[in-house]
This record gives C-alpha cells, sequence and structure tokens, in this order.
C-alpha cells in the first residue's frame, strides 16, 4: 500500500460520545483537498465505555481509519507519541477528537506546509472560555516555563499541530519515559510558524481533565525540560548560610561588647521552622527529579498495545 501524504493522530480517552461527529467533520475537510491522500491513527487510550468498539466499526467501514488500542490508561502524551510512531504520511496532524481545536485549520496547515514549514502549530487567540483561575494559572506557567528552559513552549499553543516527517523522525528519536509533548514537539527545532484560532466548546462528552491532574502535568513538563529548579536550590542554600553567618557574626560581636543576652525562645522557633520549611520543599524538588531518574533507569516500555485495527500485518 502506497504511503499517504497526511496522518491524523487522534489520542482518544471515552470518547464515545464525539467519535461520530468528529469522523464526519474530518473527513469533510479532508476529502475536499486535492492530490492529498490520508489516514487516520485513533489511539484508544485504554478507554472503559464503547470507544474500541466504535472504533471497529468506523474502521471497518473505511480502511483509511486505523485505531490502536492499549492494555491500558497510559496518559495522553503516550498516546500521542505512539501516533508517530505508527503514523507513515509525509506529515502529521495531532488533533483531539472534541472538535474543539476547529478541523478547517487543517487546510491552512497544509497549505503552510507545501510553503515550506516544517512545523506549523495552532496558537488560541483567547482564553475567554476558560475561567479566571484557569486563565492565571496558564499564564503564569508558561512565563516561568519559558524562563527556565532553554526551548520554550508556544504560549497559549497546544497539541493541535502540523509536523513534516523530518520532525516525526527526529521525536521518534526521544526515549524518555516521562514525557512533556508541547516541549517535545519543539525540541527538534525547524522552521515554524503559527496559526491563530479561537477555541470551540466540545462538540459532546465532557473534558477528562481537572486541576490535579493539571496540576502534575505542570510539574512533570518542568521536570522533563530543565533542572533550573535543582540549581535554584544551590543559590538559596548559598544565601541562607550567608545570612546565617552574618546573624552569628552579630551575635558574638554583641556578646563581646554587651554580655550574655538572654535567648529569644519565639526567633529561635521562627528560625527552626523558616528553615525547616526550606529543607523540606528542597527535599520534595530533588525528590521529583530522583523519581524521574527511577523511572528512566527502569527502562519499561511507554505503552502496551492490545489490539490493532486497519494496520498491516
Amino acid at each position: 500500500m502506497e504511503k499517504p501524504d497526511l496522518s491524523i493522530i487522534a489520542p482518544m480517552y471515552n470518547e464515545e460520545e464525539v467519535l461520530g461527529i468528529f469522523f464526519e467533520e474530518i473527513k469533510k475537510v479532508l476529502d475536499k483537498i486535492d492530490g492529498i491522500e490520508y489516514e487516520i491513527i485513533c489511539i484508544n487510550d485504554g478507554s472503559s465505555d464503547k470507544t474500541l468498539d466504535k472504533l471497529r466499526f468506523f474502521a471497518e467501514q473505511d480502511k483509511r481509519i486505523k485505531a490502536i488500542s492499549f492494555s491500558r490508561n497510559f496518559g495522553k502524551e503516550k498516546a500521542m507519541y505512539a501516533g508517530l510512531e505508527h503514523c507513515s504520511g509525509k506529515a502529521a496532524i495531532v488533533i483531539d477528537v472534541d472538535l474543539q481545536d476547529p478541523v478547517e485549520l487543517i487546510e491552512i496547515f497544509i497549505q503552510k506546509w507545501k510553503e515550506g514549514y516544517e512545523t506549523v502549530y495552532g496558537v488560541r487567540i483567547n482564553r475567554k472560555t476558560d475561567t479566571f483561575f484557569k486563565r492565571f494559572t496558564a499564564n503564569l506557567f508558561y512565563k516561568a516555563f519559558n524562563k527556565m528552559s532553554q526551548v520554550p513552549v508556544y504560549k497559549n499553543g497546544g497539541d493541535f499541530r502540523l509536523i513534516d516527517r523530518k520532525v516525526i523522525d527526529a521525536i521518534k528519536e526521544i526515549k524518555d519515559n516521562k514525557l512533556f509533548m508541547k516541549y517535545i514537539f519543539n525540541w527538534p527545532g525547524y522552521k515554524s510558524c503559527s496559526v491563530g484560532f479561537v477555541r470551540q466548546k466540545r462538540a459532546a462528552g465532557t473534558t477528562k481533565w481537572n486541576y490535579w491532574k493539571l496540576w502534575n502535568f505542570a510539574l512533570d513538563g518542568i521536570s522533563a525540560a530543565t533542572t533550573l529548579p535543582l540549581r535554584i536550590w544551590t543559590y538559596i542554600g548559598v544565601f541562607i548560610s550567608l545570612l546565617a553567618f552574618l546573624r552569628g557574626g552579630y551575635i558574638i560581636a554583641r556578646t563581646l561588647i554587651s554580655g550574655i543576652d538572654l535567648p529569644g525562645y519565639a526567633s529561635l522557633t521562627a528560625a527552626i521552622l523558616f528553615l525547616g520549611g526550606i529543607q523540606l520543599i528542597a527535599l520534595g524538588v530533588l525528590g521529583e527529579y530522583l523519581g524521574r531518574v527511577l523511572e528512566e533507569t527502569r527502562r519499561r516500555p511507554m505503552y502496551l498495545i492490545a489490539e490493532k485495527v486497519n494496520f498491516d500485518a
């Protein structure tokens, strides 16, 4: 079978309600683009509903629809990576099945790709559909991450993007167990451009994200991209040691001049609690990185596949 020009990669978890709408809308756009042969690779990330059954049904109707089903839930990042490992197109587009990423942008992505851009990524024009707290924390994350990382992530840029085959092949060389795809998509470099869009409401179903998952996702992203938090605690330690040295010198000098003073219980307690808190935070940061080292040294597979549909043997 001849390799397609374009691979659509769609990770999904419990998305039975939206699958029919997704295939209808995306095929409507792809079928009217002249000269583009495509495949749609769906990664079922251990769904507990009827997502896999529906994928089998749609794949039977259209051989361009292919499915990979994980043995359990491994997470969206690994689902996207699996799609890149199994796609055969000259370029790939990563898109969510909930249709919050407008499929109409695919035509523009392809046009930019033909102009010579190896990465074309979507950027949200605004975040009005988000709560104030989510907008505030998202802006804070992007600012902090891009200050620390040598490879920045695009503010308000998601996973919705087109990447050329040379970028796909570069990403496949990365074998990290903990993946932060917003960073990994940008790591290879190459010529890129952005396309602005307004994020839509979900076509059906409900989001699988909550604030706790987003918080852990942010921590994984920072620890995957930079070791600066470890270095920061070296500076904090030096600074606190300097303060302690100056304070000690002051106490010695005052004792020599004025004699021994009654000890201050409150100030001593405050200092102990402060230093104890600093040490616990530092240990927490060290623990994050030590956990990553443990995950990588285990060398476990990123994911396990239970079933493939419409893939050649």
